[in-house]
């Protein structure tokens, strides 16, 4: 057909140019005359005509030419055709022959040309392939596999198609049948093929599929042992490990698994491997509870290890705690047998077969049984027999149906009381409390003695209401719902309530009401109320006086009772507290007139300082030749003025110290004070009043006395006092010691005279300002020198003691730190 279009066309070409080539050239031939010569010819065309006979010959050779390329055209064409026709034939052959080739090879192939093609279902199945025939359905995987086959073919096959992931595998069908599928590309096409398994090939699938099996249980194995926090081991032949778990490795502090592989790591020492050894030549299975270091911590495990051909395997169980809990039991149930030991009450426990399993050491005791008695389980039946032989039991007219009843308590399920009253005065509770799973527990409470203390308690309580109803605060108790319970008349009486109101119980609200008057503090009433009836966890006691219009006073208190009760007194403290009020005024008057006799003594000792710094600077004066000859009487009296005024300004100035001591002005200068040279500088100040005295002295330092910190001069100031105390009550030839020693963080230093000693009535007065005692016929001094004595060593935190008995002298003593903390107020 495609020829003889060709062919067509080319005539109708040719046809159509010779046909336009004649009409161009008639006009122009038929206006030619004709003449022989050519020359004379083209002499006579006009050039119209040449233009027209080039354009008629052009469109010839055009058409002539054209007819030569169509023929040639369709020689190729027709030759084309034929090759083309031919290798048709070809293809149609094969596709025949591999259509056979697949219906005969029991396969079916399923091929997708592109995304939105319908796929191409070739081939067949047996019928025992359990495979639907129709397309539709077979193309439905899920119709003819099992679940999981059906979505890892669904899967495989999306991939196949969007990325030309070829794939090989098993499929299995409804009725548990194997079908092997394979997945490529082929031109651009996804193929898949379905062959029903049979002979070699269904059983290597089924090897396959065991040892997919298999693989999987042995890797979700391998994973369930290496999560376990239990320690697994694997070894070889040659009993090397070979695998472990991170139990294993944490156990040895391995970096990781391999590391312990690595490192050949143990975690049972070289022993208790020797152990597992020789006890694997005796069986396939060793077990044994062996102890192992893990951390560093001792722990106990129970290793089990299996051996076989290639090797062993062994797993520990950490048993520590259950070792702990077993020994804890062990300990608990000593405990319990040492307990019940200590235990006053008597206590035996039968089993049930109504035989003796324990007893403690009070049941031995109460009823003098003896231990290899107890010891053989003996029959309750026998105990019973033994103790009324003893005259242990109650005596009973009918011995033997009294133990029936006794015995029937192993029928009971609930616990049954009995009241033994023995011949020998004696009285017990008996408890029989039946066990669950058969025997009984027997408990006998000699309650002798707490029968004998109710009555005391009865009797004792009786006192305690008899000496309540006399007491002389108003008491009264309120239960937890805020109820009273009990009172006293006082209670009464303070409030003037009726004895019908208080009969009634009343609540504590109803109480208050009675007793509140008009101009009564609200604010007590109600934290009153809030103690008594209030649902605070934390119960505290609330106390507080409240003054009545009536011009009484009254002080009350809450106490809580462990009970929950709350009990409440009330004091009528009226004549207390007027007595009260007027000591604190007298007090306060006598504080007033203390502070107004120091500032007066202080003023007075600042008026008389400058007068008698000039008195004695005058005297100076006076003794000095430059002023003038003085007579010898003269200078005497010079003398006794300047000696008399030091003496005066010397008490005025302790008197100032007194004064900034008390009022919290004087501060000391601290540094580092030489004891012997202190000591010195206040011998050397009274060595006249010594040689005038004619008192030998006598000083004893110690060698350990170096320095300590002090002010120096106060320090001085406190050996001059106690020098010049001892002094001044020595007589004649006596002797003064001063003792200085160190005593851990102190120094100490001593000074004794040998005078008449001080009375036993004022010694404790010794230290008061302005107290002092008569020297013989003269008047005592000032009585200033202890005092100044006491408070400047109080400054340094020190103490002072005083010794004495009478005739025999005096030693004060003075403790000072080496290194003060020093107080703000003077010692007293």
């Amino acid at each position: 057909m495609r020829r003889h279009g060709t062919d067509t066309a080319a005539n109708r070409a040719a046809g159509w140019g010779v046909l336009w080539a004649a009409l161009l050239l008639t006009p122009s031939l038929a206006a030619a005359e004709p003449t022989g010569d050519l020359a004379l010819f083209n002499a006579n065309l006009q050039p119209g005509q040449v233009i027209l006979i080039s354009a008629l010959l052009g469109a010839v050779c055009f058409s002539v030419i054209s007819a030569i390329a169509l023929i040639r055209a369709r020689d190729r064409t027709e030759a084309e055709n034929a090759r083309l026709l031919a290798r048709v034939g070809e293809l149609k052959a094969v596709a025949d022959r591999a259509e056979a080739l697949v219906e005969d090879e029991d396969q079916r192939l399923v091929v997708w040309n592109g995304p939105g093609d319908v796929p191409l279902v070739a081939g067949s199945m047996s019928a025992t392939a359990d495979m639907p025939a129709e397309p539709g359905v077979f193309l439905s995987f899920s119709a003819w596999l099992k679940p999981e086959s059906a979505g890892r073919l669904d899967r495989l096959v999306s991939r196949l198609r969007s990325h030309g992931e070829p794939f090989a595998g098993v499929v299995t069908t409804t009725t548990g049948r194997m079908v092997e599928t394979r997945g490529r590309t082929v031109g651009g096409s996804a193929i898949v093929r379905f062959r029903d398994l049979t002979g070699e090939r269904l059983a290597r699938a089924r090897i396959e599929q065991r040892y997919g099996e298999l693989a999987a249980e042995v890797e979700t194995m391998r994973a369930m042992l290496a999560g376990t926090p239990m320690p697994i081991w694997l070894r070889d032949d040659k009993r090397s490990l070979v695998w472990v778990n991170a139990a294993y490795a944490s156990a040895v502090e391995a970096a990781d698994t391999d590391d312990a592989v690595g490192r050949g790591l143990e975690l049972l020492d070289t022993a208790t491997r020797r152990v597992m050894a020789a006890g694997h030549t005796g069986g396939r299975v060793f077990t044994k509870r062996v102890p192992a270091i893990v951390a560093g911590a001792r722990r106990i495990f129970d290793i089990t290890d299996i051996a076989s051909e290639e090797g062993s395997a062994g797993i520990g169980v950490d048993v520590t705690e259950l070792e702990a809990a077993r020994a804890a039991l062990r300990r608990e149930v000593d405990f319990n047998a040492r307990t019940l030991d200590m235990l006053q009450t008597a206590v035996a426990i039968f089993g049930p077969d109504r035989r003796l399993k324990s007893c403690n050491a009070a049941y031995r005791d109460l009823f003098g049984l003896d231990a290899a008695f107890l010891e053989s389980a003996p029959d309750e039946t026998a105990v019973l027999d033994r103790l009324r032989a003893a005259r242990k039991l109650p005596e009973q007219a009918d011995y033997r149906g009294w133990r029936a009843d006794l015995l029937s308590a192993y029928r009971s399920v609930e616990a049954r009381e009995f009241w033994w009253h023995l011949p020998d005065g004696q009285t017990l509770r008996v408890i029989a409390n039946p066990h669950p799973q058969g025997g009984m527990t027997w408990v006998y409470e000699n309650v002798t003695e707490r029968l004998d203390l109710e009555s005391r308690y009865n009797a004792l309580v009786s006192v305690q209401g008899v000496t309540l109803d006399h007491l002389a605060e108003g008491v009264a108790v309120f239960g937890s719902d805020g109820r009273l319970r009990l009172h006293n008349p006082t209670f009464a009486a303070v409030w003037s309530l009726g004895r019908v109101l208080l009969d009634s119980r009343p609540h504590v609200s109803e109480i208050v009401a009675a007793c509140r008057q008009p101009n009564d503090d609200e604010t007590m009433w109600r934290r009153l109320t809030a103690c008594v009836a209030g649902f605070d966890e934390n119960r505290l006691s609330v106390a507080g006086r409240m003054e009545r219009p009536d011009r009484r006073i009254i002080d009350y208190a809450t106490v809580p009772l462990p009970d929950g009760q709350t009990m409440v007194t009330f004091v009528d403290v009226t004549d207390t507290v007027q007595v009260e009020r007027a000591l604190v005024e007298r007090n306060e008057a006598l504080v007033a007139a203390d502070r107004l006799k120091n500032d007066f003594i202080h003023h007075v000792s600042y008026e008389l300082r400058s007068p008698l710094t000039n008195i004695i600077g005058f005297a100076q004066l006076l003794g000095d030749l430059a002023a003038g000859p003085l007579s010898q009487k003269q200078r005497e009296y010079v003398g006794y003025i300047t000696s008399s005024g030091a003496d005066l300004l010397a008490i005025v100035n302790d008197i100032l110290d007194l004064t900034s001591i008390d009022a919290g002005m004087m501060e000391l200068d601290l540094a580092e004070v030489d004891v012997a040279a202190s000591i010195a500088t206040a011998v050397n100040d009274l060595r006249r009043r010594l040689d005038e005295a004619g008192i030998a002295l006598t000083v004893d330092v110690g060698p350990d006395v170096s320095t300590f910190i002090a002010d120096e001069s106060r320090i001085r100031q406190v050996l001059y006092n106690l020098l010049a105390n001892a002094i001044a009550f020595s007589e004649p030839g006596a002797r003064v010691t001063v003792t200085a020693s160190r005593a851990a963080d102190s120094i100490e230093i001593a000074v004794a005279d040998e005078g008449p000693g001080i009375p036993s009535d004022f010694i404790n007065s010794v230290f008061d300002r302005f107290a002092s005692l008569p020297r013989g016929a003269a008047r005592g001094g000032v009585g200033l020198g202890l005092s100044i004595v006491k408070s400047f060593v109080g400054l340094h935190g020190g103490t002072v003691e005083i010794a004495s008995e009478e005739g025999k002298g005096v030693t004060v003593t003075v403790r000072l730190p080496v290194r003060p903390a020093i107080s703000a107020v003077a010692a007293e």
